[in-house]
């Protein structure tokens, strides 16, 4: 085996070091959709008994992770694959990262490859939107969500979604089961200081669409109303 490289991490953004936190040992991971295997080297290089997938859907985003993991000298420990979505794992994988797409995408992923899933134990999810998509899924399919995170990087606000099989309602609470899906049942209890800007901005932008939708000749009532309710929500958690 030739020596390592030294790699610093400089290149891995602070949202995919925080999903790294979350990864258990021994780690066993496939990283879905993985961007130059940036996750996977950072992961294997710390961690010298681990061992990723990092799958890529087109050629050239497949053939630069597998220069990413020739030039940090990984190749025994990181296998870059070309397939769709959970098409790329096998049962050598015991953990699952899907990071930086739409939540309803990721939700899709995982429903449409479940079947490979199948000696998954652990699912780490970094939805850059609708994250309640993947809340949904993970309750549907006996995922438990275990462990939430929300951070800001370069103006944005990223959560993060940490789930383990077993009961997928397990952390919900009935009588508010709508909220905690959009917010999140474990970020609502720790109402971080990230939590409540992102939220703040985002009530603030949804009090100006529905000024612009009632100056229309034809509002929208239901979709107002949804507004609404969500912009309640935010005002109840934030006071």
């Amino acid at each position: 085996m030739r020596g390592k490289k030294s790699m610093n991490g400089q290149q891995l953004s602070k949202r995919l070091k925080t999903v790294a936190r979350y990864l258990q040992k021994p780690i066993s991971f496939a990283d879905i959709g993985s961007d130059h295997a940036y996750l996977p080297c950072y992961v294997c290089h710390d961690n010298p008994e681990s061992f990723a997938i990092a799958g890529e859907l087109n050629e050239g985003p497949y053939l630069s992770a597998k220069k990413e993991v020739c030039v940090n000298e990984l190749e025994e420990q990181i296998e870059v694959k070309l397939g769709n979505g959970l098409e790329v794992i096998d049962d050598r994988i015991a953990q699952v990262v899907i990071a930086g797409m739409g939540g309803p995408l990721i939700a899709n992923i995982l429903e449409e490859g479940k079947m490979s899933l199948t000696s998954v134990s652990r699912i780490v999810v970094q939805p850059n939107i609708e994250a309640r998509a993947i809340r949904k899924w993970f309750m549907s399919n006996d995922y438990n969500l275990v462990e939430e995170a929300i951070l800001e990087e370069n103006g944005h606000y990223y959560e993060i979604l940490v789930a383990d099989k077993g009961n997928g309602r397990e952390n919900y609470d009935e009588n508010s089961l709508e909220k905690q899906l959009w917010l999140g049942p474990h970020l609502l209890k720790e109402k971080s200081i990230a939590f409540q800007l992102k939220w703040t901005d985002a009530k603030n932008k949804k009090l100006n669409i529905i000024k612009q939708m009632q100056q229309s000749t034809n509002p929208d009532r239901e979709k107002i109303k949804a507004f609404e309710r969500e912009i309640r929500w935010i005002e109840e958690v934030l006071n």
